[in-house]
C-alpha cells in the first residue's frame, strides 16, 4: 500500500469518526434505529502501479459493496458483496483480464575461469632394488651354562 493511499484511508476513517461523534453528541436517539451511510474511493498511483477502488452504502440492516484491485499478474479482480440479517454475508469474485507472465531478463551465460596450469609433475627414481635374503641362517653357537648350587639354608 503506497503512502498516499495510507493517507487517504486514514483522513477517511478521522473524518467519518469526527462526523459519527458529532451527530451522536447532539442526537438524542442513539444509537440509529435505522443507520444509512454511503462512501467511495480510488487510488490510481501511476508511479506504483497500485490501482484499486471500494464502494459500499448501507440502508438500515442492509450493506452492499464493491471493490477491485489490480493483482500482481495484471489481472483485475472485482468482489462484489452484501450483508443483511437474512442471508449473511455474501461475496461474488470476478477476474477480468489476461494474466500476462512476468518477463524475466534471461539469465545471463555463466563465466568459467580457464583451468589452472600446473608444473609437470616430478620424475621419481624407481625403488632400489635389495639383494635376497640368504636361504639358511647358521645356528647359534650353543652356550654352556653351570648349573646354580642348591641352598637349603634358612634366611
Amino acid at each position: 500500500m503506497t503512502l498516499s493511499t495510507v493517507l487517504l484511508l486514514c483522513g477517511l476513517v478521522a473524518a467519518a469518526r469526527a462526523g459519527y461523534a458529532a451527530y451522536h453528541q447532539a442526537s438524542p436517539d442513539y444509537p440509529d434505529s435505522y443507520p444509512q451511510y454511503a462512501f467511495s474511493y480510488a487510488v490510481q498511483d501511476p508511479h506504483t502501479g497500485d490501482s484499486k477502488s471500494q464502494h459500499e452504502t448501507r440502508d438500515g440492516d442492509v450493506v452492499q459493496g464493491s471493490y477491485s484491485l489490480v493483482e500482481p499478474d495484471g489481472s483485475v479482480r472485482t468482489v462484489k458483496y452484501t450483508a443483511d440479517p437474512v442471508n449473511g454475508f455474501n461475496a461474488v469474485v470476478e477476474k477480468s483480464g489476461v494474466a500476462a507472465k512476468p518477463v524475466l531478463a534471461p539469465a545471463p551465460a555463466p563465466v568459467y575461469a580457464p583451468a589452472p596450469v600446473y608444473a609437470a609433475a616430478p620424475a621419481y627414481a624407481p625403488a632400489p632394488v635389495y639383494a635376497a635374503a640368504p636361504a639358511a641362517y647358521a645356528p647359534e653357537p650353543a652356550y654352556a651354562y653351570a648349573k646354580a648350587p642348591a641352598y637349603y639354608g634358612h634366611y
